[in-house]
């Protein structure tokens, strides 16, 4: 991106408005905002901390304590020698029971899903151990692929006890959002990741050529009662993920 006009426009304007929050919080709120709105893509450039204050009008430790802010919520990457490049990589909490589809909008981005089963199957010693449930009791298989501003980055596959779903055709994007509508509320989650090879289903799926590492990420769920209500498998792309563990 070489012409910043609109984005120092936008944050002026944001700026300019009589609110009492901080002018670092405004800027970062407006970078934020201009990659909803496609105005800065993963891979676009900032301007400098010496160029950004100029534009703006504001001091270098408004700027600096506003890119403190978009790095750590995992918006950009500083490198140095090079500058500050808007991620293209999703920074996803393996701490909240947030959802993958929240986390993905909280970030700026859109999150879409294609279904590839929604079935009810046996369930196995191995998840049966994990869900808290006995071996062969009935479970909901969801398996699909997601996606990131339209993009292909993981396939999912979600086992759920079959009585925690009164209709599986009522689960959209979301098996988060479902759950909340049941007054089944996620609170934690407990997880553990590993690498392997991709096989050629995985890159069938997400339409990929060339292998990419794959990070793995078995993921319990469990409601306010700590009562495990889902447990995933999530294949990804490593070269498009990032993983926070703890603060």
């Amino acid at each position: 991106m070489n012409d910043y006009s609109s984005l120092i426009e936008n944050i002026k304007q944001r700026i300019a408005q009589g609110d009492k929050s901080p002018l670092y919080v405004k800027v970062a709120e407006t970078v934020k905002q201009a990659i909803e709105q496609k105005m800065l893509v993963g891979g676009d450039f900032l301007p400098t901390e010496r160029e950004l204050s100029d534009l703006l009008g504001v001091s270098r430790i408004t700027v600096r304590k506003a890119l403190d802010v978009l790095d750590k919520d995992g918006v950009i990457v500083r490198s140095r020698g090079c500058g500050t490049m808007i991620s293209e990589t999703m920074e996803y909490s393996l701490k909240e029971a947030k959802g993958f589809s929240q986390q993905v909008v909280l970030k700026g981005k859109k999150p879409d899903t294609l279904w590839i089963k929604k079935d009810i199957i046996p369930c196995s010693e191995e998840i049966a151990s994990h869900l808290k449930i006995a071996v062969d009791e009935s479970v909901f298989l969801l398996k699909r692929i997601r996606y990131i501003d339209d993009q292909p980055v993981s396939v999912e596959e979600s086992y759920v006890p079959a009585n925690l779903i009164r209709d599986v055709d009522d689960i959209q994007m979301s098996l988060y959002d479902y759950f909340r509508s049941q007054n089944i509320i996620p609170t934690r989650t407990q997880s553990r990741v590993s690498a392997q090879l991709p096989t050629d289903e995985f890159l069938e799926h997400l339409g990929l050529k060339s292998s990419v590492p794959v990070l793995v990420i078995k993921q319990a769920a469990f409601d306010t009662r700590g009562k495990p209500i889902e447990y995933s498998v999530n294949y990804c792309r490593g070269d498009m993920y990032v993983f926070v563990a703890e603060d």
